[in-house]
């Protein structure tokens, strides 16, 4: 006794893996989740390892957690991978505020965002 289950939203060739309540925001994380789309799961993966910005460690955990979804849940060879999507989202924002001069308050925004990260299994060419 338990649930149904539910149809696959992606294509056979295809897996995916999300990370919410990333702490940084949605502009920042689209700027490193670009770096990485179109590309070959092991070149994005090299791309992140050796990126500058704080948020690529977090990309490439949820990188390397669709590799692992492709490999292990639908049986894809991991050498054919390419990042087909990595969508990037709005999540929630902490409002906070500072005390400024003559009795004001500067407003500061903490935003957090959400990524998907959907891998392809590519093709063979003949």
């Amino acid at each position: 006794m338990g649930k149904a289950t539910h149809p696959r939203r992606l294509p056979d060739n295809e897996a995916m893996a999300k990370a919410r309540n990333l702490r940084t925001s949605a502009q920042k994380l689209n700027e490193v989740a670009a770096t990485i789309r179109g590309k070959s799961a092991e070149s994005a993966l090299a791309e992140l390892a050796f990126s500058k910005r704080r948020i690529a460690n977090d990309v490439r955990k949820v990188l390397q957690s669709a590799i692992a979804n492709a490999e292990n849940n639908h049986q894809l060879d991991v050498d054919r991978l390419v990042v087909s999507a990595a969508t990037v989202s709005k999540s929630f924002v902490l409002k906070r505020f500072r005390p400024r001069a003559k009795g004001r308050a500067g407003r500061i925004v903490k935003p957090w965002s959400s990524l998907t990260v959907v891998v392809r299994e590519r093709e063979e060419t003949a």
